[in-house]
């Protein structure tokens, strides 16, 4: 992967330092995501953020009354008349440079405990996160099994191809 198609900007709401460089991880993350779903331009907000914090953006926005891993609000005008997929792979081109593709809001004691319950590292748990979020960012679910499979299987070709492995 030579280029970096998006523009990825981290807002550290929680506060705590990292011991890694979680910019460059998530970096890393979504220019792979973006090189492999062919997106060409974009803006990508991921602000870190507490249980609490995501709790209150859960229950506002999708009111779901509980704490998440991970939201995606995406900015894309379609994105508000079909959430489920605003593009398809072949149009990704036409996204034209400088635009928003939407923030993703991680929440990092979520990410520690699901990184320890899975076996591996925060840093693959954030950027599992980050990519999927990413995912949701441009028009992919997993409200089928169908979904579900093909959301997951992309996931996993991102982060094999961003070096990211478990463990």
């Amino acid at each position: 992967m030579e280029r970096n198609p998006i523009t990825v900007e981290i807002v550290n709401e929680y506060g705590e330092e990292f011991s890694f460089d979680v910019e460059e991880l998530l970096g890393r993350a979504l220019a792979s995501a973006a090189d492999h779903e062919r997106i060409e331009s974009g803006d990508v907000v991921i602000s870190l953020v507490s249980d609490e914090e995501i709790h209150e953006l859960n229950r506002t926005y999708r009111g779901k009354d509980a704490p998440t891993d991970v939201l995606s609000f995406a900015m894309m005008e379609e994105a508000a008349e079909e959430p489920e997929i605003f593009f398809d792979a072949e149009d990704a081109d036409q996204i034209e440079q400088d635009d928003m593709l939407g923030d993703i809001i991680i929440s990092v004691p979520t990410a520690k405990r699901q990184a320890e319950s899975y076996g591996h590292s925060l840093e693959r748990e954030l950027a599992f996160l980050a990519v999927h979020g990413f995912l949701h960012l441009i028009g992919y679910d997993h409200g089928t099994e169908e979904e579900e499979q093909e959301m997951f299987s992309r996931q996993e070709a991102i982060m094999e191809a961003a070096g990211i492995k478990r463990g």
